[in-house]
């Protein structure tokens, strides 16, 4: 059979009643080059650049080495020249890559001229644009290939490739010695002793990296043990009011099933934690997860940004270029502030949920995309429906579940811990030996609004965390608008609170500050134990607080 009559038929062997593939004589495995792409990412970046690039080279090689060896017996070609350019033949029917005619034998005086290399593909949409050449695995390939066709070591190095930008990948093959000194480096990759080094180093960097992790880890412990004992976050989110306790429970539910989720709150209540506590907790958690701040960008910037674009599309895209929405493959996409974007933009965003693909810019194909989204806005939808500035289509397309967050105002009981949590970690961070809130910092705290929510909440643990001079958090230490604005709780309106309500919130608020402790509650109070004790059942707080014997 000659060379350029080799096709699919040849090659491709199908036993649909075992389900065993066979190509070219060899037992085949289907694998997605997307899959591909992720192992790529996975090896680089748990193991380094290096090491990533001695595995897929090598791999390469056992995988080309075998491939000439099946072809050598099943073809009947005409001599060593047919069997050395089979490679280009059989690997662009592989799908690995389309060859330039007239450029397809990697020891030709032409070399090998790749389009649509896979390899390069696939880092580009993990990495983006590469300073070196990254066509790893079909050098090894390759190589392989030329070596067991030549009974010759023949090394295949590119020159050119598409993921530095380049119109197309330029493979070479030759001899070690033909290669010389100046490629030695590249020819390393080669060797199983450098693979047994790199593959050495960079456990022991892991290693390094887990211990330092490790130690960081119990170092925050502590801190937090010691700042705000009984609080617990497991999941990154204080949720001890009932409120946020629902939201968590919603969440965590709505993670296990591949919705797409609205978080709906005011501005800096959290949507993002959420967000990635519903990442965490998916069947996606080994994927990436990726924010975009919708309403920080220009619409031609947000275009570009998530669906890519082609190289030439517009002035100085130089080369291809994937987008976010690729980027987030098997993955989560976290479109926050989604009420932002215009009208135009909601147009392409509802083709993605309904198509699951994207176009990129200055390309007439379409790319599948498996990402599931979640949008967050602090605006009010229903009315921008009502107002004609959102689609109603979109809105329902992205409210299959909604997690709306309460204001940090509305949920008093997690003041309180939040903010022992967040003094914790900014003491942590920043060195300091500052650990626990006066009680009358915990009044304070329990008595502001918090506009700004839990995020006003961490910029002032932080600036309390920075100025005390010792161990506690003083008035002095807070912001001055936080001083200032404290006020007695209100009903809407108003209203005073019923003098019940006030005592509750009272009780309650002073055995916060006390951090459960009822004997110093109750001496604080000016009462008895056990009236304390009763009115705590009463208030259904004796779950959460052991009762305690007053010291003598």
């Amino acid at each position: 059979m000659r060379l350029d009559e080799l096709t699919h038929h040849e090659l491709l062997e199908l036993d649909s009643q075992r389900g065993v593939i066979r190509f070219s004589g060899q037992r085949t495995l289907l694998l997605d080059a997307v899959a591909m792409g992720l192992l790529r990412q996975y090896l680089v970046e748990n193991f380094g650049l290096i090491a990533a690039r001695a595995v897929l080279t090598q791999f390469g090689f056992a995988h080309g080495w075998r491939m000439a060896a099946a072809a050598r017996k099943t073809y009947d070609w005409t001599g060593d020249e047919d069997l050395r350019r089979g490679a280009a033949r059989i690997c662009t029917l592989q799908g690995l890559f389309v060859a330039e005619s007239g450029a397809d034998d990697p020891q030709g005086p032409a070399g090998l001229a790749l389009q649509a290399s896979y390899e390069a593909e696939q880092h580009l949409l993990h990495f983006g644009q590469s300073d070196s050449a990254v066509c790893w695995t079909l050098c090894g390939l390759l190589s392989g290939y030329c070596s067991q066709a030549t009974g010759t070591e023949v090394y295949v190095l590119e020159g050119r490739c598409l993921g530095q930008g380049h119109a197309a990948c330029h493979l070479v093959g030759h001899t070690r010695d033909e290669w010389g000194d100046e490629h030695s480096q590249e020819l390393a990759f080669f060797d199983s002793q450098r693979l047994k080094e790199c593959l050495d180093v960079s456990l022991s960097r892991v290693t390094d990296t887990l211990k330092s992790a490790e130690a960081k880890l119990r170092a925050h412990r502590r801190k937090l043990v010691r700042v705000a004992p009984g609080v617990e976050e497991p999941l990154g989110v204080v949720a001890k009011s009932p409120q946020m306790a629902r939201v968590v429970d919603l969440a965590l539910r709505v993670a296990k099933v591949d919705a797409t989720v609205l978080i709906s709150g005011e501005t800096g209540v959290g949507k993002e934690r959420i967000a990635r506590m519903v990442h965490d907790g998916s069947a996606r958690a080994g994927g990436p997860f990726i924010a975009v701040n919708c309403g920080a960008m220009t619409e031609s910037l947000l275009q570009s940004e998530l669906f890519g674009h082609a190289r030439g599309a517009f002035t100085g895209a130089a080369a291809d270029r994937p987008g976010i929405f690729e980027a987030a493959n098997h993955g989560t996409l976290f479109l926050d502030e989604i009420g932002e974007v215009s009208a135009s933009m909601q147009v392409q965003l509802l083709r993605v949920l309904q198509e699951r693909e994207v176009r990129r810019i200055g390309e007439n194909r379409v790319r599948p995309v498996n990402v599931r989204i979640l949008a967050a806005t602090n605006r009010d939808l229903k009315q921008e429906i009502v107002d004609g500035g959102f689609r109603n289509d979109l809105y329902y397309r992205l409210k299959v579940v909604e997690l709306v967050i309460p204001p940090l105002r509305a949920r008093k009981d997690d003041i309180l811990p939040l903010a022992r949590v967040l003094l914790g970690e900014a003491a942590v961070r920043m060195s300091t030996q500052c650990s626990r809130l006066t009680p009358k910092v915990a009044d304070l705290l329990l008595r502001y609004d918090w506009p700004g929510n839990v995020r006003e909440l961490q910029n002032a643990m932080e600036r309390a965390a920075a100025l005390a001079v010792g161990e506690a958090v003083t008035l002095e230490d807070l912001p001055e608008e936080v001083r200032r604005g404290a006020r007695e709780p209100l009903l809407p309106g108003g209203v005073t609170l019923p003098l019940r309500e006030i005592e509750k919130n009272h009780i309650l608020a002073t055995l916060d500050r006390f951090e459960g402790n009822q004997a110093l509650t109750a001496r604080e109070l000016g009462i008895g134990s056990a009236t304390l004790y009763r009115k705590l059942k009463q208030y259904g707080r004796l779950r959460k607080h052991r009762k305690q014997t007053p010291s003598m």
